[in-house]
């Protein structure tokens, strides 16, 4: 008689689909591998790391293990619906909300009930950036990829002609829920100006 239960069976299926976020590539490229695209798996990982790594700089008390998952969970549903570029167009951008929402119900809907409603409600509460935890998530989100900018001379902001304001609104989160990272990106921000790799507006 197999070991294999339905609940086990589902949480498994859920495991193996999870393998195909390994195939969704981002522009962020990866310096210390000759600039290939990250993948959405990687990302998630990176920046689950740097929450953990980081936590002393929030202000607002955060559960590091709730940011953790929701860092772990947010892009998971990018297996149905595709990765879109932060800076993207209006345009690019339509419609990828609903398409999102259906990944999620699909992708969530393989597990266990209960494990399908934990890991929607906080694959949603990220989404909405309604709580410190969502919010420090976010900001977490948004920082690495201006790490990694930074250490490729622009990046995909030099490639795609992003402007200064556009980073400075991305990472919006980060000037009252963690004042000292919030000072680096805008550290960060000046030199990159200066070296011509973003757009003054």
């Amino acid at each position: 008689m197999s070991v294999i239960t339905p609940r086990l069976g589902q949480q498994l299926g859920f495991i193996r689909e999870l393998d195909k976020l390994k195939a969704v590539y981002r522009r962020t490229m990866v310096k210390p591998d000759n600039n290939r695209q990250e993948n959405s798996a990687e990302h998630s990982w990176h920046i689950a790391v740097q929450a953990m790594t980081l936590k002393e700089y929030a202000e607002e008390p955060v559960d590091i293990c709730r940011v953790i998952k929701m860092l772990l969970l947010h892009d998971i549903v990018e297996i149905d619906a595709g990765d879109t570029f932060a800076f993207a167009e209006n345009t690019e951008l339509a419609g990828q909300g609903e398409k999102e929402m259906q990944a999620a119900e699909r992708l969530f809907g393989l597990l266990p009930q209960e494990q399908a409603d934990e890991f929607r409600a906080l694959w949603l509460e990220f989404e909405q950036i309604d709580s410190p935890d969502a919010r420090f998530a976010k900001a977490m989100d948004c920082l690495l990829p201006v790490i990694q900018n930074m250490d490729s001379e622009g990046g995909t902001w030099a490639k795609y002609q992003v402007t200064r304001s556009q980073v400075l609104k991305r990472n919006q989160y980060l000037e009252n829920l963690a004042p000292k990272l919030w000072g680096y990106v805008l550290e960060q921000v000046d030199i990159t100006v200066r070296n011509g790799w973003l757009q003054d507006i």
